[in-house]
């Protein structure tokens, strides 16, 4: 028995949701996101709710079950709230400016690094050391996050380098443990 498979999606005001069989179409304030799931699942809206229900107890039925009621809700989220990651630059040096649509990161290298926003992603810079990742679409939010930390990625010792906000980083002593 699935408990999240059976929880109803809430759809807010303001925002339309279409189905066509397995294609779902979520138009919101934000924007749109189509996504197509698995054809066992019937996917239905009744009074502003929206349920998925399985047909039978196979394995994969019931584990696509949980993960589509999921991936709906997070379509729900997406275009009516948006989703948002927050990067932080520990280390001497280390800054970021925003130049358009792409950020110019200083990180310690000979050179800049120039990471050019995706379509649907966008960035915030309050200040020199923070970076906010927007957009409707969960997943690429957490990609491009997760790109930006790739470039240069907290080490242990010191804790330099760019980690998410409230992200525990791990330290260790170094020589003077021994």
């Amino acid at each position: 028995m699935s408990r999240i498979g059976n929880k109803p999606v809430q759809i807010p005001a303001g925002v339309n949701v279409t189905i066509d069989g397995t294609h779902v179409a979520v138009k919101g304030p934000k924007g749109t996101i189509e996504k197509d799931f698995y054809e066992k699942l019937t996917i239905s809206v009744e009074d502003g709710v929206l349920t998925v229900s399985r047909p039978d107890d196979e394995r994969e039925t019931r584990a696509m079950h949980g993960l589509t009621r999921a991936l709906i809700h997070n379509m729900v989220v997406g275009v009516s709230e948006g989703f948002t990651k927050s990067l932080e630059l520990a280390g001497v040096g280390y800054r970021v400016a925003l130049k358009g649509d792409t950020l110019d990161l200083s990180l310690g290298y000979s050179h800049p690094v120039l990471y050019k926003a995706p379509e649907g992603i966008t960035f915030e810079v309050p200040d020199n050391t923070h970076i906010h990742v927007k957009g409707i679409s969960k997943q690429q939010v957490g990609q491009v996050a997760a790109e930006i930390r790739s470039k240069r990625p907290p080490e242990p010792y010191k804790g330099k380098g760019i980690h998410y906000v409230g992200e525990h980083i791990r330290r260790k002593l170094g020589k003077a443990a021994k």
